[in-house]
């Protein structure tokens, strides 16, 4: 056993550090979804893999328990929005984009609450994100199907778009 006071690490690294091929992957996804450093794409790359593990699991067992298992885990990925299908074939085609996609940031982005992915992980940092009543300040958190649509902005925040940022800076020129 370890330490309680000592949290594990959620994710497993490369096998191999310098792949190329590997590291313009992961360079293209950090740039496409605003992450901050390639941990958080091992994050969900270890995420996406237990998933996976989890349906291999469970397509090869049999029994009641297995019935039941298969189906919270598909309740579980449906009521996250990574999969809307009911069929463990589909568990096992997911791909690290697919959790990316659900992360708050990157719907934030999505929604138009943010002008870059960038600026919407600042947002979602410094806490003017708000998913129904509560405030959520981390980047990487997954946002539930049902959260989707209470996704929302500060009332006191006020995300100018560069067409505007353009016009006032020609306004106070002239």
């Amino acid at each position: 056993m370890g330490d309680p006071r000592k949290q594990r690490r959620k994710y497993e690294k490369p096998q191999h550090p310098w792949k190329s091929e590997r590291i313009t992957q992961e360079n293209e996804l950090c740039k496409k979804y605003g992450l901050k450093n390639k941990r958080e794409i091992w994050k969900a790359k270890s995420t996406v893999g237990r998933f996976r593990q989890q349906a291999r699991k469970l397509l090869g067992s049999s029994g009641e328990e297995a019935e039941k298992e298969r189906k919270e885990l598909l309740d579980k990925l449906n009521r996250l929005g990574i999969i809307e299908t009911k069929s463990m074939e589909d568990v096992l085609g997911l791909f690290v984009e697919n959790l990316l996609e659900r992360r708050v940031q990157t719907m934030v982005y999505r929604k138009g609450l943010a002008n870059t992915i960038k600026q919407a992980r600042q947002l979602v940092i410094h806490g003017h994100i708000f998913a129904g009543d509560n405030v959520v300040n981390v980047p990487g958190y997954i946002v539930p199907k049902d959260e989707e649509d209470k996704l929302g902005i500060d009332d006191k925040m006020k995300v100018v778009d560069v067409e505007e940022r353009k016009r006032r800076k020609e306004v106070s020129k002239a």
